[in-house]
């Protein structure tokens, strides 16, 4: 799987998709960069004499390769796959132009570095830098890379015809960029999203689903979950043996699924307030209705655990916190102080660029998200792609969760806007009473229930740390859990894995900070999935008989998830 650095791409795509990056802004950030440097004659002379000296440096290293010496070149970064194969370190011409790349691509990074500029607009800096650099790599020239020659000498020849094949149908069918992933085989309800259930309410705003007991009993507390509305709800069910959904489903929890309608136009005027009102809140009610149950467990992923953790402030407030028995919350954010890589994105000037563009058409169009993410990222999202789909003529992968990161969603102009300043620009949400969803006044520290909080160790989207930080805001009991997957992987984290592990300690103390929790935790092997099970079992209540569902709805995984319309169920 490609990666950004140490990061999956499907994870750097979907936290773009959530922040609303704007290209313009790191442009605009570059060039604030370029002109901070060169109006110190000091300091960018000092640059550039350095730089003239590393350029010296490789042209006489090239010599000394000529004479049959071997001068030790600048190396790439670790785990940078476009210069793995041997050849960038033994022929003399390879190992000289990827040595030229390398000075280049630290001194431009230095010129960022060596500004007086705020850490956000260097952060952006880089992004674009990045993008920049990336398209420059020698990897990218096909009679340069020794992969592309190495693999049209073996086959005579088709791997070019094959890649030409490939460049002439995403031309015609992909928009001119090169397709990452082969989704032919994934079909929704099939291979993907495949648990059984069916659909047993709707709204203008969600379906919720009611999945099938497959044990004979079941606990007492109905387990609901919330999602996030950036992407489709199916990340949870993502496939067969690989499922979340079909884990809870085989542990005895009869669980319900909240998937969100694909906004359009019409719905650019819902807020927070409405996906509160219309979507945690509905769907709690049904699940209540449906079972008669007095208490619902709740298990919530990213920003659908944000709203679950606002629902728990908005019952605490309203008298009604009994209504929710536990709270399992997995790489969510409430505190915004370190929201990891996405503040690059989220000051004032790029939000209400943003929001203009956003209510030229009352949403935010996924596809627009999609394309700037890949620019920014084009070593791993377009170069690796060109190289191996146009110039060596293979396909593209067949992977479930980058099948899953492209059925993308849009995002509601007023609700997206709140939410970007809310938490992102002014950190609300831990501030008592300071933000208020449908007129009621959030306070996190009224909230008493148990959680069990989820952290990934490699999540640049919710980094570890801040989703610790969740535990200090609550007055409740808390089990926080750090896996060692990342954001997007962290719920697709299934037992079988040889490399999985996960920290675990029974509670969290007040004011203790994330690295001391770390400092006191149990490394274990194998899936959190098994400790939430066991911790999820404690607090489901005793065992019934499966709680009978309606008849006669859709069935899972419902219209919504496939962009569809619906009359009232």
């Amino acid at each position: 799987m490609s990666t950004i650095g140490s990061v999956p791409l499907d994870e750097f795509s979907y936290g773009m998709d959530l922040s609303g990056a704007d290209p313009a802004s790191m442009m605009d950030a570059l060039r604030a960069v370029t002109t901070d440097v060169m109006t110190d004659p000091l300091r960018a002379g000092s640059i550039m004499t350095a730089f003239m000296l590393a350029e010296q440096a490789v042209a006489m290293n090239a010599m000394r390769r000529l004479q049959g010496e071997n001068p030790p070149p600048v190396a790439p970064a670790q785990g940078d796959k476009r210069f793995s194969d041997p050849a960038w370190t033994s022929n003399p011409f390879l190992v000289s132009m990827l040595e030229e790349y390398m000075v280049r691509r630290q001194y431009s990074q230095e010129l960022i570095e060596q500004s007086r500029l705020p850490d956000s607009t260097k952060r952006k800096a880089r992004f674009a830098m990045n993008m920049l650099l990336d398209s420059l790599a020698p990897s990218n020239v096909p009679w340069m890379n020794p992969a592309v020659v190495k693999e049209a000498v073996d086959s005579g020849g088709n791997s070019l015809l094959n890649g030409l094949s490939e460049f002439l149908d995403d031309v015609k069918n992909n928009g001119g960029y090169p397709k990452q992933v082969d989704t032919s085989s994934f079909v929704l309800g099939e291979n993907m999203a495949a648990t059984k259930g069916e659909v047993v309410f709707r709204n203008e705003l969600i379906e919720l689903i009611a999945y099938y007991p497959q044990t004979e009993a079941v606990h007492e507390r109905p387990l609901l979950m919330s999602p996030p509305w950036i992407n489709k709800y199916y990340i949870m069910d993502i496939a067969p043996g690989r499922s979340f959904v079909e884990w809870a489903v085989k542990h005895g929890h009869q669980t319900f699924m909240i998937s969100y309608r694909n906004p359009d136009e019409s719905m650019r005027e819902y807020t927070m307030d409405t996906y509160l009102e219309k979507g945690v809140v509905a769907a709690l009610d049904a699940v209540q209705r449906i079972t008669g149950a007095p208490q619902v467990n709740m298990a919530a992923l990213c920003l659908g655990g944000t709203m679950a953790v606002l629902l728990l402030a908005y019952l605490a407030a309203k008298g009604e916190a009994d209504r929710i028995g536990s709270l399992t919350v997995t790489n969510t954010i409430v505190d915004f102080t370190e929201p990891g890589d996405l503040a690059a994105f989220t000051d004032e000037a790029t939000i209400a660029r943003l929001e203009k563009k956003m209510n030229e058409r009352g949403f935010l169009e996924s596809s627009e998200m999609a394309g700037t993410f890949n620019w920014m990222r084009a070593n791993d999202l377009i170069w690796s792609y060109v190289v191996s789909n146009w110039y060596m003529g293979k396909k593209p992968p067949a992977f479930d969760i980058l099948a899953w990161n492209g059925d993308a969603t849009r995002m509601p102009a007023e609700m997206h806007s709140q939410y970007l300043r809310a938490c992102y620009l002014h950190n609300l949400l831990i501030v008592p009473n300071a933000f208020v969803l449908a007129g009621v006044p959030i306070d996190l520290g009224k909230i008493a229930t148990p959680m069990y909080v989820l952290g990934a160790e490699n999540d640049h989207i919710a980094p570890w740390r801040t989703t610790y930080m969740t535990s200090q805001y609550v007055a409740g009991e808390v089990k926080y859990t750090r896996t060692n997957s990342g954001h997007v992987a962290g719920i697709c984290n299934p037992p079988g894995n040889p490399k999985a592990c996960y920290w675990t300690a029974e509670h969290t103390e007040p004011g203790e900070s994330p690295d001391a929790w770390l400092a006191r935790s149990t490394k274990h092997q194998g899936s959190w999935w098994e400790d939430w099970a066991a911790w999820a079992d404690a607090h489901g209540g005793a065992r019934r008989e499966p709680y009978p569902l309606p008849e006669g709805g859709d069935p899972a995984p419902g219209l919504y998830v496939r962009n569809e319309s619906a009359v009232e169920v």
